[in-house]
């Protein structure tokens, strides 16, 4: 917990990281409460007819003891990985507390990934079971292989041939479970993230992966909790941002998090689902404030006690920071992080820790700088690479089966970001670009590799190339560039048709919004695209 310090360099120096030997999510973020208040609401789940269904820990403590019971009964163990491909839901914390409970390894998957990319994380994974629900089964199933490779499917949409239902198993469940002493490094769970090159990778995180954000949390929620503070974030639940930086802080600071489903964002459903339940606290990607600047007099028309907004993903822009004074009386929070050491800069408007245009200083417990290729740390203003010092609670403890790929991430105790900035006197950071080939889209990191892999897949595509193209709403939009392949003409049709194979295989958010048909891509002589080039031509 952070010290309520209203100056930041006394708030630095004062805080301490309090790091138990022994710790498990589950036991922190839920049995704690559930022994101590078991009748406090832990989540809100609104219902697509605004029907609101409150949860308290007492509930989620037998829910998840249940499902745990379900896994260990049929032979999910300590160290093996379980899946969930759920939307937001109180099912999705129920399944990670099961799973933490067990000392499996959770793998939480995005609802609107496609076949493709579940399947390659999920054999990656070596998934041992998977909760989901009737969407998610229907892509499963379409996989290659279908289920043989899960031995163990459940459904919240009930039982279908092999398949379990959720709650039928959960009932015939016992609903005491005596949850696995783990450590604090001990693995809790699994995230993919997108690189450069090749595949993405399971970024693993131990069960202090939790404490480690806490003050990322607090401090651009302005020293959360306070009284009738309560969290939302349109961001998926499987995401870094979801997870981490709202569902389980939540959970474990007694914060009620509000979940609401949403097929597609739309900005006057979020306002009015902020004012409805009175939601304080949010968490939204800059993509999402855009569009909801998009909403007319938003303290006008909707009654908003909103305490604080913070913002991450991707850079949040002067005019979006000018808006949120403006039109919500609130100053945005930026804040800093990868899915590998998240939230680690931040601004706190509370304690003056606020400039447009900059993310923020070092939360309290990290230690960041702006580095050269040789890890020495940059002087002020000089550009480099934003790096994080080693060790850190928050930081992962390495990419699942990749150790070269977990060493090349590190310059001596600086884990580096790819993330180009500079760091002024006073320790404010400016972002201004990434010093490889990643596509931020919407606050997501997308790899060009894996879509590029998926259009090569399409029977018309000979060799392919993805980019990040500027965008003023997502901040950029994926664009690729394709040479067809003989008896092939490139047509408008083709276009449709080539976007819609990579979107029903990848997700909504990777596949090209843009298709450029090229008699030709600029080649390395060892055969490889050159993105630069293509990128360099695009600004152009």
């Amino acid at each position: 917990m952070l010290p309520e310090i209203h100056d930041y360099d006394r708030l630095f120096a004062a805080f301490r990281w309090q790091i138990p030997e022994r710790f498990n999510i589950a036991v922190a973020a839920c049995d704690r409460w559930a022994a101590a208040e078991p009748s406090r609401v832990a989540i809100l789940d609104v219902a697509a007819d605004g029907r609101v269904d409150p949860v308290d820990y007492r509930t989620l403590r037998e829910a998840s003891n249940r499902l745990a019971n379900v896994l260990a009964a049929r032979g999910v163990r300590r160290g093996d990985r379980v899946a969930i491909l759920l939307p937001q839901g109180s099912a999705v914390p129920i399944a990670h507390l099961a799973i933490y409970k067990l000392g499996a390894i959770a793998l939480p998957l995005a609802a609107l990934f496609g076949v493709d990319a579940i399947a390659y994380r999920l054999a990656d994974a070596g998934a041992r079971a998977i909760v989901t629900n009737a969407a998610g089964l229907a892509k499963l199933r379409a996989m290659d292989g279908g289920l043989a490779g899960l031995p163990l499917v459940l459904s919240t949409d009930g039982p279908d041939g092999d398949v379990l239902g959720l709650s039928e198993a959960m009932a015939a469940a016992g609903a005491d479970f005596t949850p696995a002493d783990t450590a604090a490094d001990d693995p809790a769970m699994m995230i993919y993230t997108s690189g450069t090159t090749g595949a993405p990778k399971g970024a693993l995180h131990g069960h202090r992966v939790l404490l480690g954000h806490l003050p990322g949390v607090e401090f651009p929620h302005e020293f959360l909790p306070k009284a009738g503070d309560r969290f939302w974030t349109p961001a998926d639940w499987a995401w870094a941002g979801g997870l981490l930086n709202i569902l389980l802080p939540g959970l474990l600071l007694g914060v009620p998090v509000v979940a609401r489903k949403f097929e597609k964002f739309d900005p006057e459903e979020g306002f009015r689902l902020i004012q409805d339940l009175d939601i304080r606290n949010v968490f939204i990607p800059p993509t999402a404030l855009r569009m909801l600047r998009a909403v007319d007099n938003p303290r006008g028309r909707f009654r908003l006690n909103l305490r604080t907004l913070a913002s991450g993903g991707e850079a949040l822009g002067e005019p979006t920071f000018v808006w949120g004074r403006e039109a919500l009386g609130l100053s945005i929070n930026e804040f800093y992080g990868q899915t590998e050491c998240n939230l680690v800069l931040s601004s706190c408007a509370a304690i003056g820790v606020s400039r447009p245009g900059f993310i923020g200083r070092a939360v309290p417990g990290h230690v960041v700088a702006v580095i050269g290729p040789d890890g020495a740390v940059r002087g002020p203003d000089e550009p480099g690479q934003i790096a994080i010092r080693r060790p850190d609670p928050v930081m992962f403890l390495g990419y699942w089966n990749r150790p070269d790929a977990t060493a090349a991430k590190f310059i001596g105790d600086w884990m580096t970001t790819g993330d180009q900035g500079v760091m002024d006197r006073d320790g404010y950071v400016r972002f201004f670009g990434r010093d490889d080939d990643v596509i931020t889209s919407a606050g997501y990191r997308i790899g060009p590799g894996e879509i590029e892999d998926c259009l090569l897949k399409h029977p018309a595509v000979a060799l392919a190339a993805a980019i990040g193209k500027p965008d003023p709403l997502r901040t950029e939009i994926v664009k690729a560039f394709v040479v067809l392949k003989a008896g092939h003409a490139p047509s408008d049709a083709l276009a449709a048709d080539i976007q819609a194979f990579v979107r029903t295989r990848l997700s909504a958010h990777e596949y090209p919004r843009e298709i450029a048909f090229r008699d030709e891509l600029p080649l390395t002589t060892t055969g490889k695209v050159i993105r630069r080039i293509l990128r360099d031509q695009e600004t152009a």
